[in-house]
């Protein structure tokens, strides 16, 4: 699968574009991270979703080290082509913190 010519325009300009992650079973929202177009490639190709560490500054297979992975089901993206919306599979949790989404603080109930 080859990735949407809108977005290589963005990736082209260096930009990590942000890839929210959500439950495809139950609709939670799960997480947000960062993707490159090495990562949205590689995600295609596998179905193992992978993100771009902003921190390590490398590629980032979600449970590669966890056991949490997830299984890319639907790939989307939004109308400015500069946010994409991953339906996955999890297996486990989706958040550092044990948690099953990273949405958990919350500020208004």
């Amino acid at each position: 699968m080859n990735v949407p010519p809108e977005l290589l325009e963005r990736f082209k300009k260096g930009e990590l574009i942000p890839a929210i992650a959500q439950e495809q079973t139950t609709g939670e929202v799960l997480m947000l991270a960062w993707m490159n177009q090495e990562a949205l490639e590689q995600t295609l190709q596998t179905r193992q979703v992978t993100y771009w560490s902003r921190s390590r500054e490398s590629l980032w297979v979600k449970g590669e080290t966890s056991g949490n992975t997830q299984e890319l089901v639907s790939l989307s993206y939004d109308c400015d082509a500069d946010s994409l919306l991953l339906q996955v599979h999890q297996q486990g949790v989706a958040c550092h913190t044990g948690k099953k989404s990273c949405f958990h603080r919350e500020v208004l109930e």
